[in-house]
């Protein structure tokens, strides 16, 4: 029985969704434990250098992120069709892109960082140190970049498990050489570089091995196909939409966080502490989401409008269920959350009067978290770049409304008005998608 003749159920969709949630779970550990190991060192510049480095390098390898998810929807459509040599071509054009990605970024990591610090200064110590990080772990970017289209192409097939592999394995093996270069050999900040370098370069082999059934047929290497130009030219169509998309979403949280300042040192230690509320409903949806792109993808792929219309629906039930259990928790468990991320108490009380807007968050933004996985798997990027400019029109209209006269709270509800046109002008084009389907 084909994958898209295969019900939807609740199972098939916890077995996709699950191992991403885990996956993510497992993210901040990684981030603590660089921390505090370099902590040992007994200095306050090495924690910093990586924390900034890593900041920097973290966004500068986001900006890719449309590899991932472009690389979803193009190859589990073609796994709907049941086009097998489509599919291992795509992996072929990820990879290369990828690699292309990383040598570019190598290639230009002078002026980056420099830029970097332009935007971000810090103290000569900081910055000497960072720069120490960066030249080591840049020379890890054609991993990291070739393995967002190698996830996307592995989550396009529900093989989320293989995903979690990865992750665990790049975690583990970077916080033993952690422990072992900084604590055992003394290597101090290059030592937490070299050990990410050779982390994410193993996470890519074992993501080789996992996709080694696409490299035993022949359509990998049909060079042919791999260059047709209508593919690629789709491809890249599909990817600088999803780019866009995602450079307009940055714009809004970027200026958040500028608009916020305005309000003082307090108030915007405070948005920060509770955007974290927000990183914690993006991870524990993604799972879910990414399900609906590979199910989506899938029944769009095989001309099936109602499995599509199943997935989308399947997934999104899902998604409210973690919403409806994360808006109890916040509003149950928020305020000790809070200050277990703050100890200033000017800040804790700051922050605790937004709490209501922690527990509207994850169901006011539950359709446009779920409706961007559906569209990625359908690749209506265009819709998706479309309605993001008019989300972020309304996002600066209800700002520029609300932030004179409310203050923070104003700026707390032009957020989540953005969530909430992101959703509904995502909806209003999902009956098209349905349509493009038949």
């Amino acid at each position: 029985m084909s994958e898209t003749a295969r019900a939807v159920t609740h199972a098939r969709v916890l077995k996709i969704a699950l191992p991403i949630v885990i996956s993510n779970a497992t993210v901040p550990i990684l981030g603590a434990v660089d921390t505090g190991v370099v902590g040992q060192i007994g200095l306050a510049a090495p924690i910093g250098a990586v924390g900034i480095g890593a900041v920097i390098l973290t966004g500068l390898y986001w900006i890719f992120g449309f590899l991932r998810m472009g690389t979803t929807g193009l190859t589990s459509q073609a796994h709907g069709a049941g086009q097998t040599g489509e599919v291992a071509a795509l992996l072929t054009r990820a990879l290369m892109i990828g690699f292309a990605g990383g040598l570019l970024v190598i290639a230009l990591q002078v002026p980056i960082f420099w830029a970097a610090f332009q935007i971000s200064p810090a103290s000569a110590e900081v910055e000497a140190l960072a720069r120490d990080y960066m030249a080591i772990r840049v020379w890890s970017a054609p991993a990291m970049i070739a393995l967002f289209g190698m996830t996307g192409w592995l989550i396009a097939q529900e093989r989320t498990r293989a995903v979690l592999m990865i992750q665990v394995l790049m975690n583990g093996v970077n916080i033993g050489l952690d422990l072992w270069f900084v604590l055992w050999l003394d290597m101090g900040v290059t030592g937490v570089a070299q050990a990410t370098v050779i982390a994410e370069w193993g996470g890519l082999a074992l993501g080789f091995w996992f996709c080694r059934d696409a490299f035993g047929v022949p359509a990998w290497r049909d060079w042919p196909r791999v260059f047709d130009r209508a593919r690629l030219r789709n491809m890249a169509m599909v990817n600088t939409d999803i780019l866009l998309r995602s450079l307009m979403l940055q714009i809004i949280f970027i200026s958040f966080l500028f608009l916020g300042a305005d309000f003082g040192d307090v108030t915007l230690a405070a948005n920060q502490v509770l955007l974290q509320f927000l990183n914690i409903t993006a991870h524990a949806l993604d799972g879910f989401a990414f399900a609906a792109e590979a199910l989506v993808g899938q029944a769009y792929g095989a001309r099936a409008v109602a499995l599509l219309r199943r997935g989308a629906l399947m997934t999104s039930f899902w998604g409210l269920v973690v919403c409806i259990a994360l808006a109890v928790g916040f509003a149950t468990f928020g305020g000790a959350i809070i200050d277990l991320m703050a100890k200033v108490p000017e800040v804790q009380a700051e922050a605790r009067s937004y709490l209501i807007y922690m527990a509207a968050a994850p169901i006011l933004g539950l359709a446009a978290y779920m409706l961007d996985g559906v569209f990625i798997g359908a690749t209506r990027s265009r819709d998706m770049r479309n309605m993001m400019a008019l989300s972020l029109v309304v996002y600066v209209a209800a700002a520029a409304a609300l932030v004179p006269s409310l203050g923070n709270h104003g700026l707390w509800l032009a957020l989540l008005i953005s969530f909430i046109a992101r959703g509904v002008t995502l909806g209003l084009r999902y009956p098209a998608l349905e349509r493009a389907v038949g």
